[in-house]
């Protein structure tokens, strides 16, 4: 079979702010994942706790396990990850990394009238592959795109999806602001996630422009991201897209619930979005 991966050069990207993991909350009361409550047009739904590492097939475990190990050998040459243990990591980052697929799936078959079975996803800011090479371990029938800035990020990547013998993984170095703009790019993906790259409001015109008309956007967030939501409303309206589901996941982190924020592309971007590289971090919309 083909290994559909490729490395675009010359081309930087600038992630903005990053993501720094929030306090874990007091939990709240926890039902079925089909329980939705409504707010006005937005939905909120919780998940129950469970490892969704353990559901996956041995074979995927054992990539998972090769992607780990790499990510750590490779972790003291160069900065990946601030997690040295590899519970952590389990922990941390794979487990927070697969939570996002039941809402995402939920979501895709529910607003998007495609299959779910052969999404074309791109992971923006992507750096060690979290969440997108995980989702891409998970979901083996979908295509993601890595997008990713530094060359050595690249070569990790690339190193790791060797390893753990993957097909569906290509990896492009390139800025969110350039790509967004580039036709062959541009409006060509079925779901944009993010995860640690920045707040909404910057990851709306990062990631938006790239998905198509009926597709979503994922981001990946903290406990309670409520205002960050509602300080991103604007931008994420001009990006031609709007709030569809916040998704509470209680994750086995320390750091406790985690949410998918989805945000439906119901009108394509308008073209002057993205706007040149640095512009969306420095003055955000």
């Amino acid at each position: 079979m083909l290994v559909w991966r490729s490395i675009v050069p010359n081309i930087q990207f600038s992630p903005g702010n990053f993501f720094k993991h929030l306090p874990a909350s007091t939990p709240t009361s926890i039902c079925c994942p089909c329980n939705i409550i409504i707010t006005g047009t937005l939905f909120t739904t919780r998940a129950l706790r469970s490892s969704y590492f353990e559901s996956l097939a041995s074979h995927q475990k054992d990539q998972v396990h090769l992607y780990v190990d790499t990510l750590l050998q490779w972790n003291q040459r160069m900065n990946l990850t601030a997690v040295t243990e590899v519970n952590e990591v389990m922990e941390r980052h794979i487990e927070d990394s697969l939570a996002i697929i039941p809402p995402m799936r939920s979501s895709y078959a529910s607003h998007c009238n495609d299959s779910v079975d052969s999404i074309n996803l791109v992971d923006v800011g992507s750096g060690a592959g979290l969440p997108g090479l995980i989702l891409a371990i998970a979901c083996p029938d979908w295509k993601v795109t890595l997008l990713e800035s530094m060359n050595k990020r690249c070569v990790f990547l690339e190193n790791a999806i060797g390893l753990a013998g993957l097909s569906n993984v290509r990896v492009v170095r390139g800025r969110a602001e350039n790509l967004g703009q580039d036709l062959c790019f541009r409006e060509k993906f079925d779901v944009a996630v993010a995860r640690a790259v920045a707040e909404m409001r910057i990851l709306a015109e990062y990631c938006l422009p790239l998905v198509r008309v009926g597709g979503l956007f994922v981001a990946a967030k903290g406990h309670d991201p409520q205002e960050e939501v509602k300080n991103a409303e604007r931008a994420i309206q001009m990006m031609g897209s709007s709030l569809l589901q916040l998704s509470s996941v209680e994750s086995h982190s320390p750091y406790g619930q985690r949410t998918a924020i989805i945000c439906l592309k119901d009108r394509p971007t308008p073209r002057k979005y993205p706007r040149d590289p640095g512009i969306p971090a420095k003055a955000p919309l």
